[in-house]
């Protein structure tokens, strides 16, 4: 027998004792909680890249007039990626970015499976005109919800506000499209649309980069600074 079992009240006191990190966490004393990584910048771009893809569309690119093509990146890209965004925000402390990112995950999901046949939500329906209003007073209430994050982001950053403010322009455009069945509406919202990905594209980068430790360039996005009294 080797001397490590030479003491059998040294092994008993060995099994009973506590990991240090476990004792560590209980008593307060020198825990550090482990790093979690931004999770902005995919939230940003997976919010960014379906947006992008669903306003082209919007706006008839190449002559598309049916969005069923962004199904797939609404449920998994824009819609699962991005909630997992805003749960990683939570033990970040980032109330604002873990509501923003939630919720839009859950937007994106809900309205890939509005477009699911199989849903059977839009067979529900009547008739089209039906269907447009009821889309409309949906669009309607996430105009009113991003409209409250542009004012929560008033203290942000620059980028936050005219992200927030044309993604509201672009709900208010398609809601409005849909209520008043005017196509025209539609298409504006959809280059609405394209210019608040873009955005979303640019402070995503942004995070990206100020989390490296040796960023090729940094990207401002006029953060909030507060004043002293």
């Amino acid at each position: 027998m080797s001397s490590h079992y030479n003491n059998n009240n040294n092994d008993i006191e060995k099994n009973n004792a506590r990991p240090q990190h476990i004792e560590r966490r209980a008593s307060g004393r020198g825990y550090a909680p482990p790093a979690i990584a931004s999770p902005a910048p995919l939230g940003l771009f997976s919010f960014a890249s379906t947006t992008l893809i669903l306003s082209l569309f919007n706006a008839q690119a190449r002559g598309i007039s049916e969005p069923n093509a962004v199904v797939g990146m609404a449920l998994f890209c824009g819609g699962l990626a991005q909630l997992l965004a805003g749960m990683w925000e939570f033990p970040k402390g980032n109330t604002f970015g873990a509501t923003a990112f939630t919720s839009y995950g859950a937007f994106w999901l809900s309205w890939g499976i509005m477009h699911i046949p199989a849903s059977g939500i839009r067979a529900a329906y009547a008739d089209e005109t039906m269907y447009l209003n009821a889309v409309g007073i949906y669009l309607i209430t996430w105009t009113l919800v991003t409209f409250f994050f542009m004012i929560a982001a008033l203290r942000k950053t620059n980028a936050f506000v005219v992200l927030f403010g044309l993604l509201t322009i672009t709900f208010a455009l398609l809601a409005g499209g849909d209520l008043a069945q005017n196509i025209n509406a539609t298409k504006a919202g959809g280059i609405f649309g394209v210019l608040t990905a873009l955005v979303a594209y640019y402070i995503g980068l942004s995070d990206m980069l100020a989390n490296e430790a040796a960023p090729v360039v940094r990207l401002p996005v006029g953060a909030y600074v507060a004043r002293m009294a």
